[in-house]
């Protein structure tokens, strides 16, 4: 197949390319598991990867003695802190499917990484604890998938401990949320007495047996009529389950794929991670209901992934993947055409042509060399500094894909290096995560305070930086608050500030593109600069930058 393409394009006009590259789409599922903080997202991820027969035998995050750590959390720190706060990639086969799946950090200080990966997404999963319902974090990552519209599968986790009623847990999303729900199964007890699910679509039963840990879950199937069942369950939790099953049919709603694709309803499943209830009968589901690879909006319009044309965007960068190497890795979403190794393509940002000739398929730390790759695939690309995130890659006619922007940080700390001898290190460690997004780096405007300032989310995020530039370039720092909490750049720019002359209760810095942030010790300080100055046009989130080269330490 790799002989018949092009190098330097995508491919050709000719109907058996075509044809190819329909039936890749076709095959293709990309999603993102999205929760707050301890709701098995991880577990959740490592269950789905067993099932796909990726890994032999699944992690989990509170590893202890012999078990194995989790192949989505490769950092150190992750390991140390048994939780997720960085991105990665996992992709596998799975029932003739090629599914990637971005497992995203479920901690807030590191919402930011969890947006850029959503932009590369087609679907989300929303994992949901079923003790404490709908959680902060769930809720604030559901609106970034309302404003993307990516359809939304909900998977009720932990149904094997003390949990909430499930009618309550699908009114808390409808009346919380706004959004339509579908049970696709329904559970059989909750808690130690939780026995397994009912497929409303099939009408049949799915009993599981405890699996040793790490292992796939032996299921029994059987028929709603089948004489088995109430020897194999209790009668009272079955009547139970049964009754609720008729109270969801008298409601009147129906399972319809277009409204799932819309945003505007959600496929609705009961299960536990851990034990392995109800995991497989979700990614079936899953698979026959999410949206292959759809067309994405660029500078010329929608682009559909079966243009013969090459494209992909840039959603993120990781520095140091693979300590031994001190590698750098930029993530290319593919949303249109064939990838090939060694092809040629243009870059949108810098106008130059390059040669992609050391293409990876990235598995959480792993990677292997990737040959040809498809829209809804995510492949790895070396990046010896060329990259940014939201940079556009294609063939043929100029594009752009939508940047991606950088959201108002709310910690704001002078990163201090006290041993000059090691600024080299430092300044290498900083430029690098400055590029991964780990971090937002702002400069004074006097030009003698030559120390970052590291801009956050959370507090996490800069001990993160800290440690990475402790462990991956040997350097140690300090870290200086500056007592501001809220950022806000400036619409016109210097121009726009320079109009309106001096101002009070807030400090101006540059960010990384030399434009103007304006610095605020609290909301109170921002809504007082507005009422003086109604004509200043302030914005919390980054502008996107095109064709702009970032300031470097």
């Amino acid at each position: 197949m790799t002989s018949s393409l092009s190098k330097s394009e995508t491919p050709s006009g000719d109907a058996s390319n075509r044809n190819i590259l329909a039936t890749e789409v076709s095959r293709r599922r990309n999603f993102a598991i999205i929760s707050h903080p301890d709701a098995g997202k991880t577990t959740l991820t490592e269950k789905l990867l067993l099932y796909g027969g990726a890994i032999q035998q699944a992690g989990a995050v509170k590893a202890r003695g012999e078990q194995r750590k989790v192949t989505s959390d490769w950092m150190e720190l992750e390991k140390q802190r048994g939780i997720s706060i960085t991105s990665t990639v996992l992709q596998f086969k799975y029932s003739n499917n090629t599914i990637n799946l971005l497992d995203t950090p479920g901690h807030q200080d590191f919402s930011e990484d969890t947006y850029r990966t959503l932009s590369a997404a087609d679907n989300a999963v929303m994992l949901e604890d079923a003790a404490k319902g709908l959680e902060p974090q769930t809720r604030k990552l559901f609106e970034v998938c309302r404003m993307r519209k990516i359809p939304i599968f909900t998977f009720i986790n932990k149904m094997d401990r003390p949990c909430q009623e499930p009618l309550s847990l699908l009114d808390e999303i409808e009346a919380e949320l706004g959004l339509s729900t579908w049970a696709v199964n329904w559970p059989i007890g909750s808690g130690e007495f939780f026995r397994g699910v009912i497929d409303r679509r099939t009408k049949e039963v799915l009993l599981f047996s405890r699996a040793e840990r790490g292992q796939q879950a032996s299921e029994l199937r059987l028929n709603l009529s089948d004489p088995k069942l109430k020897e194999l369950v209790e009668n009272d939790a079955l009547d139970k389950a049964l009754e609720e099953l008729e109270l969801l049919e008298e409601a009147g709603s129906i399972l319809d794929v277009e409204l799932v694709h819309a945003g505007e309803l959600t496929p609705v499943f009961f299960g536990s991670a851990m034990t392995n209830f109800g995991v497989r009968s979700f990614l079936d589901a899953f698979l026959e209901m999410a949206q292959q690879p759809v067309s994405r909006k660029t500078s010329q319009g929608n682009i559909d992934p079966l243009d013969p044309n090459f494209s992909g965007f840039v959603f993120k960068l990781q520095a140091n993947m693979d300590p031994r190497h001190r590698d750098r890795v930029a993530f290319i979403r593919i949303c249109s055409g064939c990838f090939q190794k060694d092809m040629t393509v243009h870059h949108a940002r810098t106008g130059k042509t390059i040669r992609l000739s050391r293409p990876q398929k990235i598995f959480g730390q792993d990677r292997s060399v990737v040959d040809n790759a498809y829209p809804g695939d995510v492949i790895g690309l070396n990046n010896p500094g060329m990259f940014s995130i939201g940079d556009t890659l294609y063939t043929g006619r100029h594009i752009e894909y939508e940047g991606i922007p950088c959201f108002s940080p709310e910690i704001f700390s002078w990163l201090r290096n006290p041993n000059p001898s090691n600024f080299k290190n430092f300044r290498k460690g900083i430029n690098q995560l400055r590029e991964e997004g780990a971090v937002q780096v702002l400069y004074d405007v006097d030009q003698s305070k030559r120390d970052p300032i590291l801009a956050a989310v959370g507090q996490l995020q800069l001990e993160v930086v800290q440690h990475r530039l402790e462990n991956e370039y040997g350097v140690e720092t300090r870290l200086e608050d500056l007592g501001f909490q809220v950022a806000r750049w400036i619409d016109g720019g210097w121009t726009a500030l320079e109009k309106i002359g001096r101002i009070f209760n807030c400090k101006t810095v540059k960010d990384s593109w030399s434009r103007p942030v304006l610095l605020f010790k609290n909301e109170w300080n921002l809504n007082q600069l507005v009422e003086d100055h109604p004509e200043l046009e302030l914005s919390s989130v980054a502008p996107v930058v095109s064709g702009v080269e970032p300031l470097r330490l």
